[in-house]
């Protein structure tokens, strides 16, 4: 799929599968090679990393987010629910260079926010990745499996 915005041509960057890490002690984590080489491929070097749902991150390629950006700039700010989100999906990105090593820094507040310490599960979810705690990660996945059959009957049938 080929996507055009504001006269750029980019590829759509489609991620895909589940991936062990570990932050260390500087709070960096390294984006696994498969996800790096697909980000590199369209010279991507920047990603966007803000608070998730569900208690994870979520990071952005750097067109992903700018496309991103622009839907939520169709949110209508008078209403509260849009303009709470925006607030807190804004106020806590961070733009981070992927470095030689393929690494990228977390800031503390978004850490926190998802309890990464130690061993993180970073998974590709389409046009974004999301860095999980293990264990959150194992909760909300055994917990999102065990009603993954009805979930796909309402979404593509319903």
């Amino acid at each position: 799929m080929v996507l055009y915005m504001c006269g750029a041509k980019w590829e759509k960057v489609v991620f895909i599968g589940e991936f062990r890490a570990k932050i260390d002690d500087k709070g960096r984590v390294v984006i696994p090679s498969k996800l790096r080489k697909e980000l590199f491929q369209q010279n991507i070097r920047n990603v966007f990393i803000t608070r998730g749902l569900e208690h994870c991150l979520f990071v952005f390629p750097e067109n992903m987010w700018n496309m991103q950006t622009e839907k939520l700039k169709t949110l209508p700010f008078t209403k509260g629910d849009p303009r709470a989100f925006t607030r807190l999906f804004f106020s806590g990105a961070f733009e981070s260079k992927i470095d030689r090593q393929g690494r990228i820094a977390l800031p503390q507040n978004l850490s926190s926010y998802a309890g990464l310490v130690g061993d993180v599960v970073i998974i590709g979810v389409g046009e974004r990745l999301e860095i999980w705690a293990e264990n959150n990660w194992q909760q909300y996945s055994k917990k999102a499996l065990e009603s993954y059959v009805k979930i796909a009957e309402t979404l593509l049938n319903g």
